[in-house]
């Protein structure tokens, strides 16, 4: 099994990063680094520097700490040899991915900009049926509660925390990745709390006849729907895109959740000596930032 290195043991870490490496016959977590948490029996470091300098036997990092300041741990690991996975959004700015991309082609070392919302089980029948479709008309429903997903994380509505675009960057990967064809914004209204510095909710209008609505206020039960329609044929995408739906039927599920799927995308990705750098979900992001209509509403507390 091949050692890896989990940087940034928050929530998500906890929750899919490491039973999604335990399970894995590909992987042993050999480190982490954190300021703060660790994983029981692991190595933990809490300079990344040092870890590196310590530890030329672990080839890959799994960069999961939040997008701002990724780009410069990349960058590192990248200097030093290591293969790199990047939780998604995969920055804080087109940019600097696109700079790690090629960081990482002249270091001859894998690149993964993940989107663990594509590999949800039922994305890929989706993706399948419509392959040699024209989708005619879609909508995104991505509502859920920031409160119970990122609880007291304040940095999720600071400059480069996206905001409701945290979530929402999920439903823009599937869309991304089952349409045969690709689409562009047209227009967007965001709306931001009157003492945040990222939106709260977004409605997005696409080329196609494809809207989304993306709020971070739901409370009860959350909301992941996309319904896509090509003449006749529907597809609906429910519960993230791990439950799909055609034309009213159950369509067949993939075998691996997420991120287990991510992460042996990553061991096949290193197999193959290539990379997975596809930016076009964090693209209909920038540009909703940049064609936004913006909309002050009620101050947001945690």
């Amino acid at each position: 099994m091949t050692p890896i290195c989990l940087v940034g043991i928050g929530k998500i870490a906890v929750d899919q990063h490491v039973p999604a490496i335990d399970g894995s016959a590909d992987w042993t977590l050999a480190a982490t680094v954190s300021r703060a948490g660790s994983v029981d029996g692991v190595p933990a470091y809490s300079d990344f520097d040092q870890m590196l300098a310590e530890r030329p036997d672990i080839p890959v990092i799994s960069l999961c700490l939040p997008p701002v300041p990724r780009y410069e741990y990349a960058a590192k690991a990248i200097a030093a040899g290591r293969h790199v996975m990047l939780e998604k959004p995969p920055g804080a700015t087109l940019a600097e991915v696109q700079a790690l991309e090629t960081m990482a082609q002249t270091a001859g070392v894998s690149l993964f900009a993940t989107w663990h919302s594509r590999m949800a089980r039922g994305v890929a029948a989706a993706k399948s049926f419509l392959a040699d479709k024209t989708v005619t008309a879609g909508k995104i429903t991505w509502k859920e509660d920031v409160r119970r997903w990122h609880p007291g994380q304040d940095w999720v509505f600071d400059p480069g925390g996206m905001g409701v675009f945290d979530p929402g960057i999920n439903a823009l990967s599937i869309l991304t990745e089952v349409l045969p064809a690709p689409v562009h914004l047209q227009s967007a209204t965001l709306s931001f709390p009157e003492n945040r510095q990222t939106p709260i909710a977004a409605d997005l209008r696409f080329s196609g006849g494809i809207s989304g609505a993306f709020d971070w206020r739901q409370e009860g039960p959350q909301t992941w729907d996309i319904t896509l329609q090509a003449g006749d044929d529907l597809v609906e995408l429910q519960e993230g895109g791990n439950r799909c739906m055609i034309n009213g039927q159950e369509a067949t599920l993939s075998e691996l959740d997420e991120y287990p799927a991510l992460y042996a995308r990553m061991a096949g990705l290193i197999k193959n000596s290539s990379s997975d750098v596809d930016l076009s979900p964090m693209i209909h992001v920038a540009d909703a930032m940049t064609l936004g209509q913006r909309n002050i509403v009620a101050a947001f507390a945690f």
